[in-house]
């Protein structure tokens, strides 16, 4: 059928090679000719073709030229090039110019020409073979994406009722619990609530956009002491703050960053510890923030250092309830903002992160 056939496109200011060309191979492909470069790009407007062969050697624009002039409204087509060139430096810099598939020199061969016309059609075929899975795939993680956040707001409204229930009965004294069944109850259902936490602050990392605004480094370290410090208010928070010039950047990645890494600074703190400690530091220069979150808990085992920032990995070292995500949505949210992290840890004494991000503030003035 005529629609399953290869589409050509041949430009060439010479007539007689147009019709030589359609000549030859009309009767393997679906042919179209244009002498010129403009020409060629009218008929490109109306006709969607899997190939463009255009001769070098043009008056007004070169074939190279027509190339890179259309290889951004007109990516997919396979570009050929006609040449009577022989200087390699030439060639090269024609095929990186025009994003070229293969040159063939003139006069052509045309069996050298019909092989290279189908291995071009082998190569635009796998491209869009390739793209529509790559759409496919995309499609399909957004969905699911969207599923887990719907899925994980729907589940917190329940759980929250069940925890006002649990409060209730503790206020009215209306259950007896001598074995603490109850509180049991309590801790899974705020365990499995910190989970579905983290599945929408992941979600919402990776589909927020990036917002850039002034930061207080003294007010969002502040915020966060005062919202972790009831979980073990045995330890004592030290706060440094230098914050000479102005930073700018996303506050909702930076708290992202901040409450998982100082969460874990609380959370695995050593259960002998006469003296806990959190040290909070803080250095703003022009172009970046350098921020430091060191405890005295338990460390780090040093094999596992390399993992700590993969997906559901948790260290074996501890009995400590943990997603498992935290550190991957850490690593994630510094990859949107274009910050790093380094981790210093030793078993058994305790753990330093040092981040770098950049300061926005710098590159709108």
């Amino acid at each position: 059928m005529k629609d399953s056939r290869i589409r050509i496109l041949y430009i060439d200011d010479e007539v007689h090679n147009l019709n030589a060309f359609k000549a030859s191979f009309r009767r393997s492909y679906e042919i179209y000719t244009a002498n010129s470069a403009q020409e060629g790009k009218l008929l490109l407007k109306e006709i969607m073709v899997h190939i463009i062969i255009a001769d070098q050697k043009m008056p007004v624009a070169t074939g190279v030229d027509f190339f890179n002039e259309i290889k951004e409204t007109l990516p997919d087509p396979i570009r050929i090039l006609l040449t009577g060139y022989t200087d390699v430096e030439d060639i090269i810099d024609a095929i990186n110019k025009g994003h070229i598939f293969s040159y063939i020199k003139k006069p052509w061969d045309e069996n050298e020409l019909h092989r290279t016309i189908n291995n071009a059609y082998e190569i635009y075929r796998t491209r869009k073979q390739l793209k529509e899975k790559i759409e496919e795939l995309e499609k399909t993680n957004d969905e699911l994406n969207r599923f887990i956040y719907s899925t994980s707001h729907d589940l917190r409204s329940p759980l929250m009722s069940v925890l006002g229930i649990i409060n209730l009965t503790r206020l009215d004294n209306s259950v007896v619990d001598p074995n603490n069944y109850v509180g049991m109850i309590e801790s899974c259902i705020l365990k499995l609530d910190g989970f579905i936490q983290k599945i929408i602050e992941y979600y919402r990392n990776s589909r927020l956009d990036v917002e850039y605004e002034k930061i207080d480094f003294n007010n969002l370290l502040n915020d966060c002491i005062i919202a972790f410090q009831p979980q073990d208010t045995s330890i004592q928070f030290q706060m440094n703050v230098d914050q000479a010039f102005d930073f700018k950047g996303d506050t909702f990645r930076i708290s992202v960053i901040l409450n998982n890494l100082i969460s874990n600074a609380v959370k695995y703190q050593k259960p002998d510890e006469s003296n806990p400690l959190v040290d909070l530091s803080v250095k703003v220069e022009p172009h970046k923030a350098t921020i430091w979150i060191k405890d005295n808990g338990i460390g780090i085992l040093s094999e596992h250092l390399n993992n700590i920032f993969k997906m559901f990995f948790r260290s074996k070292n501890n009995n400590k309830p943990g997603s498992g995500i935290g550190l991957y949505i850490v690593k994630e949210a510094l990859n949107k903002i274009g910050g790093t992290i380094n981790v210093e840890s030793k078993y058994g004494e305790g753990t330093q992160f040092e981040i770098t991000i950049p300061n926005r503030n710098e590159f709108d003035t």
